[in-house]
């Protein structure tokens, strides 16, 4: 039986962890995270289950850690790619370091981008392939002000450029073999922000957030919203924002600013 190679980022705990043991029935694994010792322990659980599994730490937030993980894609085996990796970094914006801006912005939006762009030439030749990136409800809470929500300015900008990628790659492959998705769950319990989603009883699980994704793709979804029942609505958001693009491409301002001007 042919298996199909999957490479997970974000491998050692959490949704990442998750997808793995559950891929691991049918697929050979490279897991990607930056605890060797971790990915070790999952490893040989892993290959009990009949996996091949590769190990490769890496530290995502790096330069140099992208660059380890793009020249694993660069070998155009791997089929199935799952970004999972990523960090909160909550905090006011004035309170973050300018290099742990960069740090947080690398890991949450740049790498998933540059790990497709190193994945994608491999897939389309052979015609097959799927990509995953793990984002966040938060990408869509840039509006919302609820004082229980952490301070969020990168997180929730990173996961939002992520959700825009996604589906914007998805039209540019329309015509082609390979399928998209990014999942947006909400508080998972997991270690994530020093486990606070442990302690929060409307926590969804990571066995399901990632089972959910998995689902989402049979089912053709190129957004999973894992805990929303009714995505219509949220989708429709999306859709209504889009028609601004269109509708804003006009030769001159709109009545109230022209109603705004100096007489």
């Amino acid at each position: 039986m042919t298996r199909t190679l999957a490479l997970i980022t974000g491998a050692s705990s959490g949704i990442g962890a998750a997808y793995t043991r559950l891929l691991a029935a049918d697929h050979d694994l490279v897991l990607v995270a930056r605890r060797a010792d971790r990915l070790a322990d999952l490893a040989t659980d892993l290959r009990a289950t009949g996996a091949a599994v590769e190990v490769l730490p890496a530290d995502l937030s790096t330069p140099e850690g992208i660059a380890t993980v793009t020249n694993r894609l660069a070998a155009g085996d791997v089929r199935l790619l799952i970004s999972n990796a990523g960090v909160g970094g909550y905090a006011p914006l004035t309170e973050v370091d300018p290099v742990e801006v960069d740090r947080l912005l690398t890991l949450n939006a740049v790498a998933p981008v540059q790990l497709v762009r190193a994945a994608l030439p491999g897939m389309l030749t052979a015609n097959e392939g799927t990509v995953i990136t793990v984002a966040s409800l938060l990408a869509f809470s840039a509006g919302v002000t609820n004082p229980q929500m952490p301070r969020r300015t990168l997180y929730a900008a990173a996961k939002a450029a992520t959700v825009a990628f996604t589906r914007t790659l998805a039209n540019e492959l329309a015509g082609t073999a390979i399928r998209t998705q990014v999942v947006c769950p909400g508080v998972v319990a997991t270690e994530f922000n020093q486990g606070v989603g442990q302690h929060i009883p409307t926590a969804m699980s990571a066995e399901d957030v990632a089972a959910a994704s998995l689902a989402g793709l049979r089912l053709g979804e190129t957004i999973c919203l894992p805990g929303v029942e009714d995505a219509a609505p949220a989708l429709a958001t999306l859709l209504a924002a889009e028609m601004g693009v269109y509708q804003g491409n006009r030769p001159s301002p709109a009545a109230r600013y022209l109603q705004a001007l100096p007489r």
